[in-house]
C-alpha cells in the first residue's frame, strides 16, 4: 500500500481518536492530546482508566465511540504487543460505522502483525511516528 501523505493527513483531519489516551500530564498520551486540542482538532480520548482527560469524555474502547463522531485519524499509544488488537479494533467498529480511519501508531508501536492487518484491511498505516512531531514539522 502507497504511503500516504502526512501533509494531507493533518490538512483533512478534524477529529482524532487517541487510543491509551492519559489523564496524567506527564504522560506522552496526554502531552500530544493536549497539543492537538490546542491545535484545531477534535480529541476523543480512548482509555478505560478515565471518564474525562483534557475536558473531553474519555470512552473505554473504540467500538464505544459514538457513530455520530467521524474519526479521521486513530491514534495509538500502547504497548506493541497490544497494537494488533487495537487495529483489528478499529477494524471491526469500522465495518460498523463506515469509517475508514488513518491508523496511526506512535514511536516503537507498531507491530508487523497489526500493520498486515490494517493493510489488508485497506487502512492508511503510519507506523512508529510521533504524531506531534511530524505535525510540528509539516505545517
Amino acid at each position: 500500500m502507497e504511503v500516504p501523505n502526512l501533509s494531507d493527513i493533518f490538512s483533512n483531519a478534524r477529529c482524532i481518536a487517541i487510543i491509551g489516551c492519559s489523564a496524567n500530564k506527564y504522560r506522552a498520551s496526554y502531552h500530544i492530546a493536549s497539543y492537538l486540542k490546542e491545535n484545531g482538532y477534535r480529541i476523543i480520548p480512548v482509555n478505560p482508566n478515565y471518564e474525562e482527560v483534557l475536558g473531553e469524555q474519555c470512552y473505554p474502547s473504540v467500538a464505544d465511540i459514538p457513530d455520530k463522531y467521524p474519526v479521521d485519524i486513530v491514534d495509538i499509544f500502547r504497548d506493541s504487543r497490544y497494537t494488533a488488537e487495537m487495529v483489528q479494533q478499529i477494524i471491526d467498529w469500522s465495518s460498523r460505522t463506515d469509517q475508514k480511519p488513518v491508523i496511526w501508531t506512535q514511536l516503537d508501536v507498531s507491530s508487523e502483525e497489526a500493520e498486515t492487518l490494517a493493510e489488508e484491511a485497506g487502512f492508511p498505516y503510519i507506523k512508529n511516528e510521533c504524531m506531534m512531531v511530524q505535525h510540528e514539522r509539516l505545517m
